[in-house]
Formats: structure tokens, C-alpha cells, sequence
């Protein structure tokens, strides 16, 4: 794929090789100490070495210690010429409240990826944003989260993901074909940035997926403040994830179809819905900040690597 003259192009990383250095940080949520010696053992196993932040482990309510601890260990990964990855333990909270600290001149001087989902949606659009970065939407538990989130850290080559149409998001498609770099996540995160630091959407294709916490209110109330805040405005098309917990759920005769399709139909680009990324076990990982293209007809979404070959 290649990118139109009008659309400033991303800033792609050398792809991971055996003995490179990886950081683990928890800007968000504290980790479980079991969950990081298995992170650490599963990427010492690819043949990384692995450097866990100094604060990983902090506690401070829900949060993985002082927003300032949080924010040190993650900016010290981007500033460190050794640190080819950055590696979160979870989501949770608290990502949104170190936003403006980032070292945004380190990240633009060595880009590297960042890996997570959930609340660090909120640093993937920030250093897009900012930095024009590619950042990896996922994590590493289970085989298919594992196996997608490695295969876009060391691989050079596109990858096609295809729509599953089990998945409940599938039946809110909406037939066509668009191109533009694939951007969003969360949903509670896009629409928490909406008026607060959310990136120019115009020309881009919008990932959305979310989990049940509450009703559908909370669907329709956060779609609802994109398009009223006009953040939706020139996007060219929408991908949509996994929403757990909506499977069965009805409120008054409506389920969450019904709430995709009468909130994003009226924005006139197509939708594909039926992607595994998202929250729900076992997610697809899938990279965001590059040129996609999604085909409704074929069920596919296609994009361009992230990485490339540091020695060309």
C-alpha cells in the first residue's frame, strides 16, 4: 500500500530480533506478580532480554503508584536506546492521567512500539497524536494474542484479518470499501479524549470495541459524544471489535446492534464488524497507526506492517 501525498506518513520501528531488549511498565493498573514472571518468561523464551520498570509494582488505590513513578518508568523506555519495545502489564485506570508528561521528543527521536489495549488506548492516541508513532492494540495471553502481538513485533509483511461472523458486531455492517491508517480502541477511551486530545479522525478508518460494565446507555452515550462533539466527522470507515457481555443482553426491545446500527449507520461510511480485538480472552492483537484497508465483500481488513527491517 502506498500512502497518498496528502497523508503525512507514519513513523515505523526496526522490527524486534533475537537479543534485543524489551521494558515492562504499568502506567495504568498495578500487575499481578505471577502475570509479569510469566510475561517475562514468555519473552525471554523469544530470545529478548526483558528490563521491568522500577515502579511495576507500586501501589497507590488502583493505580500502579504515583501518577509521577508511572509516568518516570515509562518515559525512561522510550528515552532508552536499549529498549527496542515497551511492554505494558494490563490496562485498569490511571493511563489518562499521565498523558501530558510523555516525552514526546524521545518517542519521535527512536520510535518503538508500545504494546497494550484497554485503558492504554489513551497513550496509543496520545502518541499518535503527537508523534505519529504505530502502536500495537493487544497483549500477551493466549495463544492467539501471543502468537499476533509477536508475529507484528518481527515481521515486515501486511496482515489480513478476517471477519468472524459469529462475533455479535457483525451484523452491524455496512457495505464498502475504505482506506486510511486504522486508529481507536476502547471506547470509553476514545470518547474520554473527545474534547481532551483525541486525534483529527478526517481520513481515517476508527477501530471501536468495548466490554459491558453497564447498559447500553453506555454505548449509546459514548458514540453519542463522538458525534456530537464532531470527532467522526471525515472518517472513512469503521472496524468493529468484540463487545463481551452484550452477547444476551436486551433493554426494552433493543440489543447492541440495534445501538451500532442507529448511531453509526447515519455517518454514510462503511463498517465491518466482526473482528476479534477487543476485550473478551484470547484477543487478536492488531497494529494501529498504519494504512488499512477494509472490504466488507471479502469480510477483510488489510494492513500495512508497522515494523520494518532496521537494516533495510
Amino acid at each position: 500500500m502506498t500512502t497518498p501525498s496528502h497523508e503525512p506518513p507514519e513513523s515505523s520501528w526496526p522490527r524486534l530480533r533475537t537479543g534485543d531488549q524489551v521494558a515492562l511498565v504499568s502506567p495504568a493498573s498495578f500487575p499481578d506478580a505471577t502475570a509479569v514472571e510469566d510475561l517475562t518468561r514468555l519473552l525471554r523464551s523469544w530470545g529478548l532480554r526483558v528490563k521491568i520498570g522500577e515502579h511495576v509494582f507500586d501501589q497507590r488505590g488502583y493505580l500502579a503508584g504515583h501518577d509521577a513513578d508511572r509516568l518516570s518508568d515509562l518515559n525512561a523506555a522510550f528515552a532508552d536506546p536499549e529498549i527496542r519495545a515497551v511492554i505494558t502489564t494490563r490496562g485498569g485506570a490511571g493511563a489518562y492521567r499521565i498523558l501530558d508528561g510523555l516525552d514526546v521528543d524521545a518517542i519521535r527521536a527512536d520510535p518503538k512500539p508500545l504494546v497494550g489495549f484497554s485503558d492504554i488506548t489513551y497513550l496509543h492516541l496520545t502518541i499518535w497524536r503527537q508523534a505519529r508513532v504505530p502502536g500495537i492494540h493487544g497483549c500477551l495471553v493466549g495463544p492467539h494474542a501471543t502468537a499476533t502481538v509477536r508475529h507484528l513485533l518481527t515481521s515486515t509483511e501486511p496482515v489480513t484479518h478476517h471477519r468472524h461472523p459469529q462475533l455479535m458486531s457483525a451484523a452491524a455492517e455496512v457495505p464498502g470499501h475504505a482506506r486510511g491508517h486504522l486508529l481507536g480502541g476502547w471506547l470509553s477511551a476514545l470518547a474520554g479524549l473527545a474534547g481532551a486530545g483525541l486525534p483529527d479522525l478526517t481520513g481515517a478508518i476508527l477501530l471501536i470495541e468495548a466490554e459491558r460494565t453497564i447498559g447500553l446507555g453506555q454505548v449509546d452515550r459514548q458514540l453519542t459524544q463522538l458525534i456530537r462533539s464532531g470527532a467522526l466527522d471525515g472518517l472513512r470507515g469503521i472496524v468493529l471489535g468484540r463487545f463481551p457481555g452484550f452477547e444476551d443482553y436486551t433493554d426494552r426491545g433493543w440489543n447492541l446492534v440495534d445501538v451500532l446500527r442507529d448511531r453509526l449507520t447515519p455517518l454514510g461510511v462503511p463498517v465491518l464488524g466482526g473482528l476479534e480485538f477487543g476485550h473478551g480472552p484470547d484477543p487478536h492483537a492488531v497494529a494501529l497507526g498504519t494504512m488499512a484497508e477494509l472490504d466488507t465483500g471479502s469480510g477483510t481488513l488489510t494492513l500495512r506492517p508497522p515494523a520494518h527491517d532496521r537494516y533495510g
